[in-house]
């Protein structure tokens, strides 16, 4: 039996650690959401932004918190050009063409990787990864308990912008009713590009909240985004309140996983709940709002 301090660390990690999920799981579910189709290019672009934090750090010492500043614009313009540019136009109106052309995307972009910085795995060569804050008896990650506010925040802001501005209601639009939206005047290619660079910036974010204590390699992001569609079936397609809550959920999971059956069997828990939600509640558990 463990002593309940240990627990409750785990249920604090595993909090904190779930948020940062919840952010990968947020750029997944708003391009379903408003696109309705599966990106199976988001892992491939989540190593793109964690190999650019990386750069800015080994070129020019940059911490990875102040470089979101600068890579998260550069995401959101990757990934409004690529939808604007690449995948719209290739894909002809079809969603299964947008399938395959994100699978593609994904495709290239890992073997870019690989042609580029080999299979070598890389991290930040930083203290930042031991620094600790107490709480009471409680030992806690600093850049843990960083990505969790920030994870928040950007949660928070994102909420704002789809509720509060004209560019959210585009897109809740287009989400809706595309074919209504269009006839308002509404652009949707626009939106659409909008809404695929915003899930890009939230990959940018997560990466920059992610390297100070992950490593990364051209295969980084594949193993991230499988928890991402986890917590969005759990959370429930398209719906951002879902993936906050089920990003929490699964961290907490995947450490009391990793606590009883040891790190490397700690991600069993979340493909069970993966499973069990299929099982007992496909829509997830804010589905009938998504």
């Amino acid at each position: 039996m463990y002593a309940p301090q240990i627990l409750i660390e785990a249920a604090l990690n595993g909090l904190m650690t779930g948020a940062v999920y919840a952010l990968i799981a947020l750029g997944l579910t708003l391009v379903y959401g408003v696109l309705h189709i599966i990106n199976f290019a988001h892992g491939a672009l989540l190593t793109v932004a964690m190999f650019a934090v990386w750069g800015a750090f080994a070129l020019f010492h940059l911490d990875p918190y102040w470089a979101m500043l600068g890579i998260v614009p550069l995401m959101f313009g990757l990934g409004y050009g690529l939808q604007r540019f690449v995948i719209g136009p290739a894909s002809h109106g079809s969603d299964n063409n947008v399938l395959l052309v994100t699978l593609g995307l994904s495709i290239v972009l890992e073997n870019a990787l690989l042609a580029l910085f080999r299979s070598d795995t890389r991290a930040l060569d930083s203290d930042a990864a031991l620094q600790v804050v107490e709480l009471g008896p409680l030992l806690l990650s600093t850049p843990r308990l960083i990505g969790f506010a920030a994870s928040l925040a950007v949660t928070g802001l994102l909420w704002l912008v789809l509720n509060r501005t004209d560019t959210g209601r585009a897109i809740r639009a287009v989400a809706r009713e595309k074919l209504g939206a269009r006839l308002v005047g509404i652009e949707v290619d626009h939106v659409y590009a909008v809404t695929f660079g915003l899930g890009c910036a939230c990959l940018a974010v997560a990466a920059c909240l992610l390297m100070p204590t992950y490593y990364v390699n051209p295969r980084s992001g594949a193993a991230f985004v499988l928890v991402a569609f986890t917590i969005v079936v759990l959370g429930g397609m398209g719906s951002i309140a879902g993936a906050l809550v089920g990003g929490l959920i699964i961290g907490v999971v995947e450490s009391f996983s990793g606590l009883l059956l040891g790190d490397s069997l700690g991600q069993i828990g979340i493909f069970l709940i993966f499973i069990l939600v299929l099982l007992v509640r496909p829509t997830g558990l804010f589905g009938a709002r998504a």
